[in-house]
């Protein structure tokens, strides 16, 4: 494979705009490249999730994930093209069901912590969450690929289940919400 970037600094956004991977232009404050920041900044939230002490059983989907939201960037840099698919979310969506198996059920609201694990888990699924939100405005604006949002649906699912799971090692626990 050759190299993909010879040169960082190309001075090719400095008027506000951005390119697509079909050679398009944007403005920086349109909103697919809103939703294509949203995905790398949630990306970048798996990676510092992934430095933390982790189950191994957990760690390798996690790292698939960040593959996987690379190619849903990818597949916003390109309009119209399709790299997510019900495969992505039944992936998803069968290692939450693995993992939320052996937790009790929730009696209470949960709130971010527990320990720093649970705690990037728990980020990880309010970026999530954001990231959804933000292609759900774009598809307002332009149909998308339905399983876009999907993935980020069940993704912010399923790290709501790592962090209850990452909450509870090494005898752990959550952190319940109580009224004030």
């Amino acid at each position: 494979m050759g190299h993909r970037l010879s040169k960082i600094v190309t001075r090719t956004g400095d008027k506000g705009e951005t390119g697509l991977a079909d050679g398009s232009r944007l403005p920086k404050s349109a909103p697919r490249v809103a939703a294509m920041g949203e995905v790398d900044e949630l990306n970048c939230v798996i990676g510092a999730l992934l430095v933390q002490p982790l189950p191994d059983d957990m760690r390798g989907p996690l790292a698939r994930t960040q593959h996987e939201l690379f190619d849903l960037g990818g597949e916003l840099s390109l309009p119209g093209a399709v790299v997510i698919t019900e495969t992505q979310l039944a992936r998803l969506e069968a290692e939450l069901s693995r993992l939320n198996e052996a937790l009790p059920p929730l009696k209470e609201f949960v709130l971010p912590g527990g320990n720093a694990s649970a705690a990037a888990a728990h980020l990880g699924r309010s970026v999530a969450r954001r990231a959804e939100r933000a292609l759900w405005a774009l598809h307002a604006q332009e149909p998308l690929n339905p399983c876009a949002p999907q993935y980020l649906n069940r993704l912010s699912d399923y790290l709501f289940v790592c962090s209850r799971v990452l909450a509870r090692m090494n005898g752990g626990s959550e952190v319940t919400w109580q009224r004030a």
